[in-house]
């Protein structure tokens, strides 16, 4: 027999038997959906990830008094520094917060060429705004910043315009709102925003600009936001334990590490540190809390990845039993095909490709429900429809490896059985 015959043949079997093929490609479809759906969720999370903060760019860092920490679930927080870094730390001069005159005299003090100076700080979080007989939910955010603090963190006005260095000084009560804020008190005609007078929690603040839109991502809801001058945010929302935030953007990203170092070192003079003590701050780059996320969720699609082989491996064990029952099942059947003249190698090809066919039925079902629930689960967290082509490959070509394992050991059996005690079996 021709192999497309065996092909064809094994193709009529899996159909007759619908129970016996049903079962197995749900046990298959769910180890693949399980593997699938999980990878696509995640790299589906990685993209939006990687596009939340990117905003600063490769040619941004950022000067902290603590490493930031990065926290899935209450109470639990990773950092990027070791437990042997930590201990050194504790024993440091670090958790000392950066002050209004430190990051003032820095901005002063770091004359790096090309390079451009922020100044942020946090204000309140879930506030909520109103204008008129309108007003946002509980959730909008409230930050503090300079005349390059949109740009250092990847924002555009679209209306009206951006703080001044006269505005940062007064600390006056103006502001720059973010599309979703705009959207909920002034409807889809932003630019009517301009020049209104906004309440904040109990402050009340005059619009001088709206941007861009920017997006949302599972991570981070960018446009609903407020910024105001970090001198109007320090005397309106901060507490007196509140570190202030440095970020710097140079020009030509090959310089980034020139620019890091002269960072450093003026830093270390307006911290008031000398030769031997360590450095009581943390340079972060734009994209260091990213990859801290990618590495937990890299973590959580092992653990998964391990989760779907166990259940692979049950399928695959599950397979061989039905092939092996099929092989019983068609024994009189396997004598006649020798006594007329069937070869060993055609018998072992029908029933391998009859596991395979089962396997691959399968991968395709699982691979489909898998994209769908990931990205179902991605949606919930606005994320864009993903389809990991490699997951998808590697499930194909494992579901091909399943089929042939599981079906080897039955085809080889029956292709060893003497046709005329096949032909006398009952």
């Amino acid at each position: 027999m021709k192999p497309l015959d065996n092909l064809v043949l094994a193709w009529r079997t899996v159909r007759a038997n619908k129970l016996r093929t049903g079962i197995t490609v749900a046990i298959i479809a769910f180890g693949i959906m399980a593997l699938v759906g999980i990878f696509t969720a995640i790299e589906a999370m990685n993209e939006s990830l990687r596009d939340s903060f990117s905003t600063m760019g490769a040619n941004a860092f950022s000067l902290r008094f603590k490493e930031r920490r990065v926290g899935f679930g209450r109470g639990a927080e990773v950092s990027k520094t070791n437990t042997k870094n930590q201990r050194r730390e504790r024993k440091s001069n670090t958790g000392k917060i950066i002050t209004y005159h430190q990051a003032q005299l820095f901005k002063q003090l770091y004359q790096f060429p090309s390079a451009a100076v922020s100044i942020g700080l946090n204000g309140s979080r879930n506030l909520v705004v109103n204008f008129e007989n309108k007003k946002t939910n509980p959730t909008v955010t409230m930050n503090g910043g300079d005349e390059n603090y949109l740009l250092l963190n990847g924002y555009e006005i679209a209306y009206g315009r951006n703080f001044n260095r006269r505005d940062v000084e007064s600390g006056q009560d103006i502001c720059i709102i973010g599309k979703d804020v705009a959207f909920k008190l002034f409807g889809s005609r932003f630019e009517r925003a301009i020049d209104q007078v906004i309440r904040v929690g109990g402050n009340k603040y005059r619009v001088i600009g709206v941007t861009k839109e920017k997006g949302s991502s599972s991570f981070l809801q960018a446009d609903n936001i407020i910024f105001a001058t970090y001198t109007n945010v320090r005397q309106r929302y901060a507490n007196r334990n509140q570190s202030f935030s440095l970020a710097i953007k140079v020009d030509d990203v090959n310089q980034m590490e020139s620019a890091i170092g002269e960072a450093e070192g003026v830093f270390r003079t307006v911290r008031g540190l000398v030769v031997t003590e360590e450095n009581n701050f943390y340079v972060d780059k734009s994209d260091s809390i990213a990859e801290t996320f990618i590495n937990l969720l890299g973590t959580i699609a092992a653990a998964a990845g391990a989760i779907g082989f166990i259940t692979l491996i049950g399928a695959a064990i599950g397979l061989m039993n039905i092939m092996l029952v099929a092989v019983t099942e068609r024994t009189k059947e396997v004598g006649l095909i020798k006594a007329l003249g069937g070869k060993r190698g055609s018998i072992r090809s029908q029933f391998l490709f009859e596991s395979t066919l089962i396997s691959l039925l399968g991968a395709i079902i699982g691979i489909i429900l898998g994209v769908l629930i990931g990205n179902l689960v991605g949606s919930l967290m606005d994320t864009p429809f993903f389809v990991p082509w490699n997951i998808v490959s590697i499930g194909i070509l494992i579901c091909s490896i399943v089929g042939l394992v599981a079906g080897l050991y039955p085809a080889m059996k029956a292709a060893k059985l003497d046709p005329i005690v096949a032909l006398r079996y009952e």
